[in-house]
């Protein structure tokens, strides 16, 4: 199977790497754009989140794809200590399907069952779908693949626990903020410290509708480029007390040794008392705030421990699903494999006819060579003869070949029948010939998910 993932993620490399390699939407079409001109990739999809950048290629057997792939990632991370191939990871064949399909159904994530990861996954196929080359970088295998893989996604959270309750920090923090203020529209939040986790959960909240964000890192320019991912300001830590005054919501997640958020800030930035509920989650180890503005009127503090008891609680729901969507995912995989074969075993069987012609004629020829007495009424009959046995000896073979794909054991079957012909490079998928032939199939692969509206779950 000529498919290929290399990429990095959370497995790998840590966030100060992977936020180096991250993409936006429009980086990540011209990334597209500059494969496929530059080494002539035939199908591509870029996937890039703040836990994962890795492309998805098909077919994956020219070095040169993979090597123009890391260079790309390499120029992106800029100047970093270690080689960039110590944080990639690289899967192909098989360990495409599974990997893309426990990635869309939330296995592979840094919190079990999150659910964001789908409406990503869904976004990269859908961009290189619309990307404007001919032919598509989705074409009929990468598209076949990742509308399956949206396909399991919504079937293992449909059919396990795997994505019930709150279960990563970000999420516990906006069903907290839900519980105290409802609606979080227009809600304004503090968010001190830049971390990979604070950044995740000030996002969360950003997309419930939370406003006027406010970034405090002791690095300013850190603080700068959080708060342009979320159309928010930024500040100096000095200027904490006048960040703190104005907001909703407070998040601190810094590495300070000693609280930042203590009762002096407190009364500075509220010297008359609060007026309104304040929300502070403190995700610091140690601790950021200081756990007597607990007692404050109006404040309702959480720390690390208090949100990991909510976590903790739902992740075990969680992996209890693992084994239920396990076998979803490898039910799902064999039917990717029977369909990928049956791409295979029409030019497998073609083949397997063409050179038992070829033999058939070349040894029927040497056999008439030395029978000019015959007349060519006998000729012919040869001739049929000749045509009876090749069929009859290919029929078995041939209807074996067609059953075993119907049945799911297909791919393995192909792939014997190549060894046993020796075409193990003949009729590939990423041949020219196969290219032609996946083309045809490729109103197959689409008709499979629907028009754009309905694809996937």
């Amino acid at each position: 199977m000529s498919l290929a993932v290399v990429g990095v993620s959370h497995h790998t490399a840590p966030v100060e790497i992977r936020e180096r390699m991250a993409f936006a939407p429009s980086e990540a079409s011209q990334a597209l754009m500059t494969l496929r001109r530059e080494v002539g990739v035939q199908e591509a999809v870029l996937l890039s989140t703040c836990n994962r950048t890795e492309v998805y290629l098909f077919p994956a057997e020219r070095v040169e794809v993979v090597q123009a792939w890391e260079s790309m990632l390499e120029a992106k991370a800029g100047r970093i200590e270690r080689r960039i191939r110590d944080y990639l990871f690289e899967q192909r064949g098989d360990g495409v399907v599974r990997h893309l399909f426990q990635v869309s159904a939330g296995l592979d994530s840094l919190v079990t069952g999150e659910a964001e990861i789908q409406g990503q996954v869904r976004e990269a196929y859908e961009r290189a779908v619309g990307m404007p080359v001919d032919p598509p970088l989705a074409g009929p295998v990468l598209n076949r693949l990742f509308q399956m893989a949206l396909s399991v996604g919504g079937q293992v959270r449909a059919e396990t626990p795997i994505g019930q309750g709150a279960a990563s920090a970000a999420s516990v923090a906006v069903k907290l903020a839900r519980k105290i203020f409802g609606s979080l529209k227009g809600k304004r939040v503090l968010i001190v410290g830049a971390g990979q986790t604070g950044e995740l959960i000030v996002q969360a909240l950003h997309r419930e509708g939370a406003q006027g964000i406010t970034v405090v890192n002791r690095t300013y320019e850190r603080a700068a480029h959080l708060a342009r991912q979320v159309h928010g300001q930024a500040l100096e830590m000095e200027r904490l007390a006048e960040g703190l005054s104005g907001v909703d919501i407070v998040l601190s997640s810094t590495a300070a040794p000693h609280p930042v958020l203590t009762r002096e800030v407190f009364r500075h930035a509220f010297p008359s008392g609060l007026r309104r509920p304040l929300l502070v989650i403190d995700i610091a180890i140690p601790r950021d705030v200081d756990p007597v503005l607990g007692d404050e009127s109006g404040v309702f503090l959480y720390n690390v421990d208090d949100l990991r008891k909510i976590v903790d609680e739902q992740v075990r729901l969680r992996e209890g699903a693992i084994p239920e969507a396990d076998r979803i995912i490898r039910a799902q995989h064999e039917e990717f494999r029977t369909w990928y074969a049956s791409l295979e075993v029409v030019p497998v069987i073609r083949t397997m006819r063409d050179r038992a012609d070829e033999f058939r004629t070349s040894e029927l020829e040497r056999l008439l060579r030395g029978m000019d007495h015959l007349s060519d009424r006998d000729r012919a009959r040869l001739e049929e003869f000749s045509h009876r046995l090749m069929n009859k000896l290919l029929h078995d073979p041939t209807v074996r070949l067609r059953k075993g794909i119907r049945s799911g054991g297909g791919s393995r079957l192909v792939e014997a029948a190549r060894f046993l012909y020796g075409m193990e490079d003949h009729e590939h998928p990423d041949s020219e010939s196969g290219k032609a032939r996946a083309s045809e199939d490729g109103n197959h692969g689409r008709a499979w998910g629907g028009s754009k509206e309905t694809r996937g779950p």
